[in-house]
Protein backbone atom coordinates (compact mmCIF):
# COMPACT_ATOMS: atom_id res chain seq x y z
CA UNK A 1 0.00 0.00 0.00
CA UNK A 2 1.39 3.38 -1.04
CA UNK A 3 2.32 5.89 1.67
CA UNK A 4 2.46 9.65 1.73
CA UNK A 5 6.24 9.30 1.49
CA UNK A 6 5.84 7.46 -1.84
CA UNK A 7 3.63 10.23 -3.19
CA UNK A 8 6.15 12.88 -2.14
CA UNK A 9 8.99 10.98 -3.84
CA UNK A 10 7.10 10.57 -7.15
CA UNK A 11 5.96 14.19 -7.18
CA UNK A 12 9.42 15.47 -6.19
CA UNK A 13 8.17 17.46 -3.21
CA UNK A 14 8.37 17.24 0.58
CA UNK A 15 5.98 15.17 2.69
CA UNK A 16 4.61 18.35 4.29
CA UNK A 17 3.78 19.76 0.84
CA UNK A 18 1.86 16.57 0.01
CA UNK A 19 -0.03 16.89 3.28
CA UNK A 20 -0.94 20.51 2.54
CA UNK A 21 -2.08 19.59 -0.97
CA UNK A 22 -4.25 16.69 0.16
CA UNK A 23 -5.91 18.97 2.70
CA UNK A 24 -6.55 21.55 -0.05
CA UNK A 25 -4.37 24.20 1.62
CA UNK A 26 -3.94 27.47 -0.26
CA UNK A 27 -0.22 27.39 0.56
CA UNK A 28 0.36 24.95 -2.35
CA UNK A 29 0.22 26.27 -5.91
CA UNK A 30 -2.36 24.89 -8.33
CA UNK A 31 0.37 23.39 -10.54
CA UNK A 32 2.12 21.60 -7.63
CA UNK A 33 -1.18 20.40 -6.24
CA UNK A 34 -2.08 18.88 -9.61
CA UNK A 35 1.28 17.10 -9.78
CA UNK A 36 0.73 15.66 -6.31
CA UNK A 37 -2.82 14.55 -7.11
CA UNK A 38 -1.61 12.83 -10.30
CA UNK A 39 1.05 10.98 -8.32
CA UNK A 40 -1.48 9.94 -5.69
CA UNK A 41 -3.79 8.57 -8.37
CA UNK A 42 -1.00 6.63 -10.08
CA UNK A 43 0.05 5.08 -6.78
CA UNK A 44 -3.58 4.45 -5.76
CA UNK A 45 -2.84 6.35 -2.56
CA UNK A 46 -5.71 7.02 -0.17
CA UNK A 47 -5.52 9.50 2.63
CA UNK A 48 -5.95 7.94 6.06
CA UNK A 49 -8.74 10.11 7.34
CA UNK A 50 -8.85 8.33 10.70
CA UNK A 51 -5.17 8.94 11.39
CA UNK A 52 -5.57 12.58 10.38
CA UNK A 53 -8.52 12.99 12.73
CA UNK A 54 -6.64 11.35 15.58
CA UNK A 55 -3.87 13.92 15.21
CA UNK A 56 -6.47 16.64 15.56
CA UNK A 57 -7.65 14.85 18.73
CA UNK A 58 -11.21 14.67 17.35
CA UNK A 59 -12.87 12.36 14.86
CA UNK A 60 -16.31 14.04 14.98
CA UNK A 61 -17.69 10.51 15.16
CA UNK A 62 -19.73 8.73 17.82
CA UNK A 63 -19.90 4.93 18.02
CA UNK A 64 -22.89 2.78 18.94
CA UNK A 65 -21.71 -0.68 20.01
CA UNK A 66 -24.20 -3.53 20.20
CA UNK A 67 -23.93 -7.29 20.51
CA UNK A 68 -25.83 -8.00 17.30
CA UNK A 69 -26.62 -5.41 14.62
CA UNK A 70 -29.39 -7.59 13.16
CA UNK A 71 -31.93 -7.18 15.98
CA UNK A 72 -35.13 -5.20 15.13
CA UNK A 73 -35.03 -3.73 18.64
CA UNK A 74 -32.16 -1.47 17.59
CA UNK A 75 -33.88 0.39 14.72
CA UNK A 76 -35.70 3.05 16.78
CA UNK A 77 -32.86 3.29 19.30
CA UNK A 78 -30.32 4.01 16.55
CA UNK A 79 -32.71 6.49 14.92
CA UNK A 80 -32.81 8.53 18.12
CA UNK A 81 -29.01 8.48 18.41
CA UNK A 82 -28.50 9.31 14.74
CA UNK A 83 -30.82 12.32 14.65
CA UNK A 84 -29.09 13.98 17.60
CA UNK A 85 -25.61 13.08 16.30
CA UNK A 86 -26.25 14.48 12.82
CA UNK A 87 -27.75 17.67 14.28
CA UNK A 88 -24.36 18.24 15.95
CA UNK A 89 -22.46 17.70 12.70
CA UNK A 90 -21.08 14.33 13.81
CA UNK A 91 -21.14 10.95 12.11
CA UNK A 92 -22.50 7.81 13.72
CA UNK A 93 -20.62 4.53 13.41
CA UNK A 94 -22.34 1.27 14.40
CA UNK A 95 -20.51 -1.96 15.12
CA UNK A 96 -21.03 -5.27 16.88
CA UNK A 97 -18.94 -6.52 19.79
CA UNK A 98 -18.41 -10.07 18.54
CA UNK A 99 -14.88 -11.24 19.35
CA UNK A 100 -14.49 -9.56 22.76
CA UNK A 101 -11.00 -8.09 23.37
CA UNK A 102 -9.88 -8.51 19.74
CA UNK A 103 -13.00 -6.93 18.28
CA UNK A 104 -13.13 -3.61 16.49
CA UNK A 105 -15.66 -2.47 19.08
CA UNK A 106 -13.17 -2.79 21.93
CA UNK A 107 -10.53 -0.98 19.88
CA UNK A 108 -12.92 1.96 19.49
CA UNK A 109 -12.99 2.17 23.28
CA UNK A 110 -9.38 1.46 24.19
CA UNK A 111 -7.75 3.33 21.31
CA UNK A 112 -10.20 6.27 21.33
CA UNK A 113 -10.97 5.93 17.63
CA UNK A 114 -14.17 7.94 18.14
CA UNK A 115 -15.09 10.91 20.35
CA UNK A 116 -17.53 8.97 22.51
CA UNK A 117 -19.38 5.68 22.61
CA UNK A 118 -22.84 4.35 23.41
CA UNK A 119 -22.54 0.74 24.54
CA UNK A 120 -25.39 -1.78 24.45
CA UNK A 121 -23.38 -4.96 24.71
CA UNK A 122 -22.92 -7.34 27.62
CA UNK A 123 -19.78 -9.07 26.34
CA UNK A 124 -17.57 -6.01 26.77
CA UNK A 125 -15.94 -6.31 30.16
CA UNK A 126 -16.74 -3.71 32.80
CA UNK A 127 -13.03 -3.08 33.40
CA UNK A 128 -12.55 -2.09 29.74
CA UNK A 129 -15.38 0.42 30.02
CA UNK A 130 -14.05 1.93 33.26
CA UNK A 131 -10.47 2.16 31.97
CA UNK A 132 -11.54 3.70 28.65
CA UNK A 133 -13.88 6.45 29.87
CA UNK A 134 -12.39 9.95 30.16
CA UNK A 135 -13.67 13.51 30.29
CA UNK A 136 -12.73 13.83 26.63
CA UNK A 137 -14.14 10.37 25.87
CA UNK A 138 -17.54 9.83 27.54
CA UNK A 139 -19.23 6.42 27.47
CA UNK A 140 -22.98 5.96 27.78
CA UNK A 141 -23.92 2.50 28.99
CA UNK A 142 -27.36 1.07 28.17
CA UNK A 143 -29.06 -1.71 30.15
CA UNK A 144 -26.15 -1.90 32.57
CA UNK A 145 -24.98 0.10 35.56
CA UNK A 146 -21.31 0.90 36.19
CA UNK A 147 -20.15 3.28 38.90
CA UNK A 148 -17.37 5.30 37.29
CA UNK A 149 -16.60 8.89 36.39
CA UNK A 150 -17.46 9.72 32.77
CA UNK A 151 -19.66 6.63 32.42
CA UNK A 152 -23.39 7.39 32.40
CA UNK A 153 -25.83 4.49 32.71
CA UNK A 154 -29.32 4.49 31.20
CA UNK A 155 -31.68 1.67 32.11
CA UNK A 156 -35.30 0.77 31.54
CA UNK A 157 -37.44 -0.31 34.50
CA UNK A 158 -37.46 -3.93 33.33
CA UNK A 159 -38.56 -5.32 36.67
CA UNK A 160 -41.58 -3.06 36.91
CA UNK A 161 -42.47 -3.75 33.26
CA UNK A 162 -42.60 -7.52 33.77
CA UNK A 163 -44.35 -7.17 37.12
CA UNK A 164 -47.00 -5.04 35.39
CA UNK A 165 -47.42 -7.61 32.59
CA UNK A 166 -47.79 -10.52 35.04
CA UNK A 167 -50.26 -8.52 37.15
CA UNK A 168 -52.36 -7.89 34.05
CA UNK A 169 -52.49 -11.61 33.22
CA UNK A 170 -53.48 -12.40 36.80
CA UNK A 171 -56.22 -9.76 36.62
CA UNK A 172 -57.49 -11.53 33.51
CA UNK A 173 -57.92 -14.72 35.52
CA UNK A 174 -54.68 -16.54 34.63
CA UNK A 175 -53.06 -18.55 37.40
CA UNK A 176 -50.65 -20.77 35.43
CA UNK A 177 -48.21 -18.35 33.78
CA UNK A 178 -44.91 -19.44 32.22
CA UNK A 179 -41.93 -17.23 31.44
CA UNK A 180 -39.79 -17.98 28.36
CA UNK A 181 -36.37 -16.35 28.12
CA UNK A 182 -32.87 -16.84 26.74
CA UNK A 183 -29.63 -17.47 28.58
CA UNK A 184 -29.30 -15.35 31.71
CA UNK A 185 -26.81 -12.76 30.48
CA UNK A 186 -26.56 -9.53 32.40
CA UNK A 187 -28.88 -7.61 34.68
CA UNK A 188 -31.62 -7.09 32.06
CA UNK A 189 -32.64 -10.76 32.15
CA UNK A 190 -32.44 -10.87 35.95
CA UNK A 191 -34.64 -7.78 36.31
CA UNK A 192 -37.34 -9.12 33.96
CA UNK A 193 -37.49 -12.50 35.70
CA UNK A 194 -37.60 -10.77 39.08
CA UNK A 195 -40.63 -8.72 37.98
CA UNK A 196 -42.45 -11.85 36.81
CA UNK A 197 -41.68 -13.77 39.99
CA UNK A 198 -42.58 -10.91 42.33
CA UNK A 199 -46.06 -10.58 40.80
CA UNK A 200 -46.69 -14.33 41.17
CA UNK A 201 -45.40 -14.27 44.73
CA UNK A 202 -47.66 -11.32 45.57
CA UNK A 203 -50.70 -13.40 44.59
CA UNK A 204 -49.51 -16.65 46.12
CA UNK A 205 -48.77 -18.22 42.76
CA UNK A 206 -45.00 -18.57 43.05
CA UNK A 207 -45.34 -22.34 43.46
CA UNK A 208 -46.78 -22.47 39.93
CA UNK A 209 -44.05 -20.48 38.24
CA UNK A 210 -42.48 -22.07 35.17
CA UNK A 211 -39.29 -20.56 33.86
CA UNK A 212 -37.74 -21.80 30.62
CA UNK A 213 -34.45 -20.43 29.38
CA UNK A 214 -31.63 -21.29 27.00
CA UNK A 215 -30.16 -19.94 23.79
CA UNK A 216 -30.51 -16.52 22.20
CA UNK A 217 -33.21 -13.88 22.61
CA UNK A 218 -34.52 -14.26 19.05
CA UNK A 219 -37.44 -15.66 17.06
CA UNK A 220 -35.80 -19.02 16.40
CA UNK A 221 -35.23 -19.65 20.07
CA UNK A 222 -38.71 -18.48 21.02
CA UNK A 223 -40.06 -20.91 18.43
CA UNK A 224 -37.92 -23.81 19.72
CA UNK A 225 -38.71 -23.27 23.40
CA UNK A 226 -42.42 -22.91 22.70
CA UNK A 227 -42.38 -26.23 20.83
CA UNK A 228 -40.60 -27.75 23.84
CA UNK A 229 -43.29 -26.38 26.16
CA UNK A 230 -46.05 -27.78 23.91
CA UNK A 231 -44.34 -31.19 23.81
CA UNK A 232 -44.29 -31.35 27.61
CA UNK A 233 -48.08 -31.18 27.72
CA UNK A 234 -50.09 -29.42 30.44
CA UNK A 235 -49.84 -26.10 28.59
CA UNK A 236 -50.07 -22.99 30.80
CA UNK A 237 -52.94 -20.60 30.18
CA UNK A 238 -50.56 -17.68 29.61
CA UNK A 239 -46.93 -17.15 28.65
CA UNK A 240 -44.69 -14.14 29.11
CA UNK A 241 -41.75 -13.88 26.73
CA UNK A 242 -38.54 -12.01 27.57
CA UNK A 243 -38.87 -9.99 24.35
CA UNK A 244 -41.12 -9.57 21.31
CA UNK A 245 -38.84 -11.51 18.97
CA UNK A 246 -39.21 -14.62 21.13
CA UNK A 247 -42.97 -14.07 21.39
CA UNK A 248 -43.28 -13.87 17.59
CA UNK A 249 -41.39 -17.15 17.32
CA UNK A 250 -43.84 -18.57 19.86
CA UNK A 251 -46.83 -17.45 17.77
CA UNK A 252 -45.41 -19.37 14.81
CA UNK A 253 -45.05 -22.55 16.89
CA UNK A 254 -48.58 -22.34 18.25
CA UNK A 255 -50.02 -21.88 14.75
CA UNK A 256 -48.21 -25.00 13.53
CA UNK A 257 -49.82 -27.04 16.31
CA UNK A 258 -53.27 -25.53 15.80
CA UNK A 259 -53.23 -23.86 19.21
CA UNK A 260 -55.27 -20.67 19.13
CA UNK A 261 -54.08 -17.37 20.58
CA UNK A 262 -55.60 -16.03 22.79
CA UNK A 263 -58.48 -18.52 23.27
CA UNK A 264 -56.17 -21.46 24.10
CA UNK A 265 -53.20 -19.52 25.47
CA UNK A 266 -52.55 -15.81 26.06
CA UNK A 267 -49.11 -14.32 25.41
CA UNK A 268 -47.27 -11.09 26.23
CA UNK A 269 -43.94 -9.83 24.85
CA UNK A 270 -41.53 -7.09 25.86
CA UNK A 271 -40.03 -4.14 23.89
CA UNK A 272 -42.90 -3.22 21.51
CA UNK A 273 -40.85 -3.57 18.31
CA UNK A 274 -42.59 -2.34 15.16
CA UNK A 275 -43.48 -5.87 14.03
CA UNK A 276 -45.46 -6.50 17.24
CA UNK A 277 -48.51 -4.63 15.96
CA UNK A 278 -48.51 -6.40 12.59
CA UNK A 279 -48.34 -10.08 13.61
CA UNK A 280 -51.64 -11.90 14.01
CA UNK A 281 -52.90 -11.75 16.59
CA UNK A 282 -51.36 -8.35 17.30
CA UNK A 283 -49.03 -8.74 20.25
CA UNK A 284 -49.78 -7.35 23.70
CA UNK A 285 -46.42 -6.21 25.01
CA UNK A 286 -44.47 -3.96 27.37
CA UNK A 287 -43.26 -0.83 25.60
CA UNK A 288 -39.90 0.66 26.42
CA UNK A 289 -39.06 4.12 24.97
CA UNK A 290 -36.40 3.11 22.44
CA UNK A 291 -36.14 6.33 20.40
CA UNK A 292 -36.12 8.52 23.51
CA UNK A 293 -33.44 6.39 25.15
CA UNK A 294 -31.21 6.67 22.08
CA UNK A 295 -31.75 10.42 21.82
CA UNK A 296 -30.94 10.92 25.51
CA UNK A 297 -27.76 8.83 25.19
CA UNK A 298 -26.53 11.00 22.32
CA UNK A 299 -27.48 14.24 24.10
CA UNK A 300 -25.53 13.17 27.17
CA UNK A 301 -22.37 12.50 25.17
CA UNK A 302 -22.43 16.03 23.76
CA UNK A 303 -23.24 17.57 27.14
CA UNK A 304 -20.20 15.87 28.65
CA UNK A 305 -17.97 16.86 25.70
CA UNK A 306 -19.16 20.46 26.14
CA UNK A 307 -18.33 20.41 29.85
CA UNK A 308 -21.93 20.41 31.11
CA UNK A 309 -23.00 18.57 34.25
CA UNK A 310 -25.01 15.36 33.91
CA UNK A 311 -26.36 12.73 36.27
CA UNK A 312 -24.58 9.39 36.34
CA UNK A 313 -27.78 7.34 36.12
CA UNK A 314 -31.14 7.59 34.32
CA UNK A 315 -34.09 5.20 34.29
CA UNK A 316 -37.03 5.11 31.86
CA UNK A 317 -40.43 3.75 32.85
CA UNK A 318 -42.34 1.23 30.75
CA UNK A 319 -45.92 0.98 29.55
CA UNK A 320 -48.24 -1.96 28.90
CA UNK A 321 -49.59 -1.92 25.33
CA UNK A 322 -52.84 -3.89 25.06
CA UNK A 323 -53.56 -5.61 21.75
CA UNK A 324 -55.14 -8.94 20.82
CA UNK A 325 -52.93 -11.71 22.21
CA UNK A 326 -54.44 -11.80 25.73
CA UNK A 327 -57.94 -12.96 26.60
CA UNK A 328 -59.76 -12.96 29.93
CA UNK A 329 -59.86 -16.50 31.25
CA UNK A 330 -63.27 -17.99 31.91
CA UNK A 331 -63.67 -19.54 35.34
Amino acid sequence: MATIKDVAKMAGVSISTVSYALNNHAKVSKKTKQKIMDAARQLNYQKNGLASDLKKNSTRTIAIIVTDLAGPHYAELVKGIQEVTLSKGYDLLACSSVGEETSTAVKFLTEKRVDGAIVLSHNIDEDIIIQSARKEFPIILLDRKVDSDFVVSIEVDNEEGCHMAAEYLIEQGHRDIAFISGNSIGSLHVQRVRGYESALRKHGLDGKSRLHQFGLFNQDNGYSMTKMLIAQGNLPTAIMYANDEMAIGGIKAFKEYGIEIPSDVSIIGFDDIELAQYVRPALTTVMQPKYERGALAAHLIFQILEGQDTQDYYKFSTQLVLRDSVQKRKE
